[in-house]
This record gives C-alpha cells, structure tokens and sequence, in this order.
C-alpha cells in the first residue's frame, strides 16, 4: 500500500514538473502550492526527509523548457511574463492569516486580494515580511515569513 501512495505521489509530482516548466526559478511544492492544496494532495502527511526528496526531484528534473512557435515557426515571447519578478515588502499592519477574499496591505503601496478561498489563522504579526513570486498562468503566491505559510493572490493596486 505505500508503494502505491509512492506511485501516486510521483505521478502527481510529474503532473507538476510539466506544469511548471515554464515558470522562472525553482520553488519547493510547499511554495507552489496552496496550504488546501498540499493537503488534499496528501502531501501534509510526508515527514520533512520525503518532503525533500521529492523537492530533489523536481529539481533534478526540472530543465524541461517549452518553446512556443507561430505556425510559421518563430517562437513567440511573452514579454509580461518575462516582467513579472518577486516581490518582497511588509504587511502594513498586523497579521492573523486569511478568511475569505482579504485585502493585504503592503508597506510599498502595493495592495493584493486573496485569490482563492478557504481561511487560515495564524499567530498575530506585527508588520511580517512578505514575499510574492509569480506563479503559473499569471497567478501569484503570497509567502508570509513569519508563520511560513502561502495564499495565492491578485494585484489591486
């Protein structure tokens, strides 16, 4: 029975590799994921040693590249996905987590909304460090320092 959960971990850790081939840099799947879905992925259940072996995968397989071409052949560049770097600030104020589609403040002018649902409770923090990588697809991943967990969100403003 563990072999098969093996399987069906590394199946799904493949799914994730094609998928984020495109995306610049290296995050481990706790930073790529959301905390609903490390979860539902029974990724939560693996001790920290697993955990890594699977980031070491990834990592070692993570060279894939995918070109995409006119019909003519010329590749074609995206030039504001090639913009989009990471972002790291503060919450202007305190933080407890998340509860449904919260405004984040940050001490750079910048606000972003929470993009998906779900609540998280936290511990109070003054004023933590942010950092927000671009994700896949234009979407983006808010990683609050402090309490080490993530919420995908969106820029407005």
């Amino acid at each position: 029975m563990y072999t098969n959960k093996v399987y069906l971990i590394l199946a799904f850790v493949a799914l994730l590799v094609s998928a984020a081939a495109g995306a610049a840099g290296f995050s481990s799947l706790e930073e790529r994921m959301s905390q609903s879905e490390f979860h539902a992925a029974g990724l939560d259940k693996l001790t920290p040693a697993e955990l890594q072996v699977l980031d070491d995968w990834l990592r070692a397989h993570y060279a894939t590249t995918t070109t995409y071409v006119t019909p003519s052949g010329k590749p074609v560049f995206y030039p504001q996905e090639s913009a989009r770097e990471v972002i790291e600030s503060r919450i202007d104020g305190v933080f407890t987590g998340w509860y449904g589609h919260n405004v984040f403040r940050l001490e750079n002018g910048q606000e972003w909304t929470q993009a998906e649902s779900g609540s998280y409770s936290s511990a109070k923090y003054d004023h933590p460090k942010v950092k927000i990588k671009p994700m896949l697809l234009g979407s983006w991943l808010m990683y609050v320092e402090p309490c080490g967990c993530s919420v995908r969100v969106e820029r407005t403003k």
